[in-house]
């Protein structure tokens, strides 16, 4: 039954614009008009990381709930955890429309949205509103498009936020504003990351936390760009990486017209060469380090390998749009089987069993 309505509401979704059926389902969320999920309960995908405690390994990604809407909404549907944002410290419209293009041949989607966001004190007033209810709800922070000082952009976030984020994600890795990625060149990295690190301990001299950082990446970076991030954030002892997000590439797709919009590529095309970059930061960063995995999980089997190409966690969006939410459900009973054919007794065993032999594929490849 639950696919039948998922079914229907996709249909009807799908006959407005991309960004309209967007704005349409956040606001069902908000409303109630979605209801709860019912998803298996299963202690072995719990997953521990700093001082949080991940009630299972699945997460909503960051540009789905920009605005901290509806985070408790998405943890009712079944989600380990939130990830609210991308947030910049001024409110800012984003790029023109229209901006976000569905690829329903090949499940993607590009969008050149460009961080469009109701700024700091907006969501913090948000999120104020929620302290109390419990669930992890990780707030990622960005930079405006026209900010003389974009580390100081970073630091405001971590500032304003310390008191409330679960965790932070410093997206350094978005193709919608002009020259972020840059601050992924090992010089920019270094600053950015003391600048952050210094700002999150000063912080949690005053509210008694240590709000664990993650840096989020492109997953179009090269191999000496992948060593010169593996070496910084090693050094800066950051608590995780988040990889990836949407991809420049345009390898291998049905919709031409989709593909050449300009934009990131999310969903089922970005699956491999989102999983090949995961693996090889892996094999860089070691087993220790935490590493969410995002870009192109939309079942039960891409979930566990990107789990066993080296991921702790991981995170979907646009999988969700073509599967509905019943999804969350479908993965995590497929989780639970995967450990039970294994015969694991936690998701950890799986994590990274399988890195060497994603990070010797060639990402340009079809999948």
């Amino acid at each position: 039954m639950r696919d039948l309505v998922d079914g229907a509401a996709r249909r009807a979704l799908f006959m407005l614009d991309a960004e309209a059926a967007h704005g349409l389902t956040v606001k069902a969320l908000a409303t109630g008009a979605v209801p709860a999920c019912r998803v298996p309960q299963d202690g072995r995908l719990s997953v521990r990381i700093a001082d949080l405690t991940f009630p299972n390994p699945l997460g909503m990604a960051a540009g789905f709930d920009k605005n901290g809407e509806v985070p408790d909404a998405l943890l009712r549907l079944g989600f380990g955890f939130s990830e609210v944002g991308t947030v910049t410290p001024r409110p800012q419209a984003g790029n023109p429309t229209p901006r976000v293009f569905r690829l329903v041949a090949d499940k993607g989607v590009v969008n050149r949205l460009g961080f469009n966001n109701d700024g700091h004190a907006a969501l913090r007033v948000r999120l104020e509103a929620r302290k109390h209810r419990g669930g992890i709800v990780g707030v990622n922070v960005g930079a405006n498009k026209d900010s003389e000082d974009r580390i100081a952009d970073y630091t405001a976030g971590i500032e304003t936020f310390a008191d409330l984020a679960s965790y932070f994600a410093v997206n350094i890795s978005s193709p919608n504003t002009p020259g972020l990625r840059d601050l992924q060149a090992r010089a920019a990295l270094a600053e950015l990351l003391s600048r952050v690190m210094e700002t999150r301990d000063a912080a949690a001299e005053r509210h008694g936390r240590k709000v664990p950082v993650f840096l989020k990446i492109a997953p179009d970076v090269v191999e000496a760009e992948l060593d010169d991030i593996a070496a910084e954030v090693l050094a800066a002892r950051l608590d995780g990486l988040i990889v990836s997000n949407t991809t420049l590439a345009r390898n291998g797709l049905k919709d031409s017209a989709g593909a050449a919009q300009a934009g990131g590529l999310s969903g089922r095309p970005l699956f491999r060469r989102a999983t090949v970059t995961l693996a090889r930061m892996r094999q860089r960063v070691g087993p220790e380090l935490p590493i969410i995995g995002v870009g192109g999980i939309d079942s039960g089997e891409t979930a566990w390998t990107k789990i066993t190409a080296g991921a702790n966690l991981i995170q979907l969006y646009t999988g969700m749009v073509y599967e509905g939410p019943g999804l969350v459900a479908k993965i995590l009973r497929h989780l639970s089987r995967c450990l039970d054919r294994h015969g694991l007794s936690s998701l950890d065993e799986a994590v990274g069993t399988n890195t060497d032999a994603w990070a010797r594929l060639d990402p340009d490849l079809e999948s």
